[in-house]
């Protein structure tokens, strides 16, 4: 039996797996057809497998420093048959990864001298942002932690109303206001709230706009400042939220909002309805910043932990 079915569930290997198997019908698809008739791995596979990488939303850049690493075995051992390439592919993909995620699995884990401890989730409209906060909620719920809303996205009463539905479905309180309001009057009362409940963990939505990044770094300036007037150094957590789905784009989405503040751990959704998982292994590797969830369905335990190693023997369909 393998590390990572002793590790993991069936059932949520099996969502992963299930949860890749677009990306990884068209990547192979691409990379069948980039070494068809050739024995060795020589230049020609080598700009075969540049355009692959590139055209699975890997990104240039990650493309670049894979084909560098596996030009780097080439000239070392002399002989690569093609038929080693997925194995090379999934060594360098793999040891790309841990460059950035030290551990196995990499979740927000939550210090004792911490508490309330804040998450702050940001990203723009329509990546998931709302339902990865409910979907954490019920996590940090099963696992025993008392747990408060707060809605900080004034600008949408849809994002408000969205927020409840969650908060009622997972059975937490919430703090919210009228839309319009201030958002970091919001954030203020919920901290507030939390204290005075001796919550464990507070998790403050924000609105997802992205009208230029000098007012979007001055509003969750302002928000942070605020929370920080209840509980000292926060947020402890920035966690920013990602459509998988959109590729290219979403590198986009991670360079502007990296500009406009501090993110300490990015969550990339979406994942099963698309064949652009590759941007995971880009963006994890462009920003140095952990990828600590992803999403592959959903179901309301369809938001996972990253794991590198799960993640990379689901990508490359590794039989235990």
């Amino acid at each position: 039996m393998s590390l990572f079915k002793k590790i993991f569930s069936s059932e949520k290997k099996e969502n992963l797996d299930k949860g890749l198997e677009k990306t990884k019908t068209s990547f192979f698809s691409k990379l069948g057809k980039a070494v068809a008739g050739k024995s060795t791995v020589d230049d020609d596979v080598l700009d075969n497998l540049e355009e692959v990488l590139v055209s699975s939303d890997v990104g240039v850049d990650t493309t670049l420093k894979i084909i560098g690493r596996i030009e780097a075995r080439v000239a070392k051992d002399k002989y690569l048959g093609t038929d080693e390439l997925n194995e090379i592919l999934r060594e360098e993909i793999a040891g790309l990864l841990s460059e950035t995620h030290t551990g196995d699995a990499v979740e927000i884990t939550i210090p004792k001298d911490k508490k309330p401890y804040v998450i702050m989730v940001v990203g723009v409209n329509g990546v998931g942002k709302t339902t990865t906060i409910g979907k954490l909620a019920f996590q940090f719920k099963k696992q025993g932690y008392k747990v408060v809303l707060g809605a900080a996205d004034t600008f949408r009463a849809a994002a408000i109303d969205q927020l409840q539905v969650w908060a009622d479905r997972v059975g937490v309180p919430i703090i919210k206001q009228q839309m319009g309001s201030d958002p970091a009057s919001v954030a203020f009362d919920t901290l507030s709230s939390a204290v005075t409940q001796n919550a464990d963990i507070v998790i403050i939505d924000t609105a997802g706009r992205l009208h230029n990044k000098v007012n979007l770094m001055n509003e969750l300036t302002k928000v942070k400042r605020v929370m920080q007037k209840v509980v000292d150094n926060t947020p402890h957590e920035v966690l920013l939220v990602l459509d998988g789905s959109t590729g290219q784009n979403a590198f986009e989405q991670a360079k502007q909002f990296t500009k406009a503040t501090e993110v300490t751990s990015l969550a990339v959704t979406k994942l099963d309805g698309t064949a652009k998982g590759g941007v995971v292994i880009g963006i994890s590797d462009q920003f140095q910043i952990p990828v600590k969830y992803i999403g592959v369905g959903e179901g309301i335990e369809d938001l996972q932990i990253f794991n590198k190693h799960e993640f990379v023997d689901s990508f490359f369909n590794v039989k235990s």
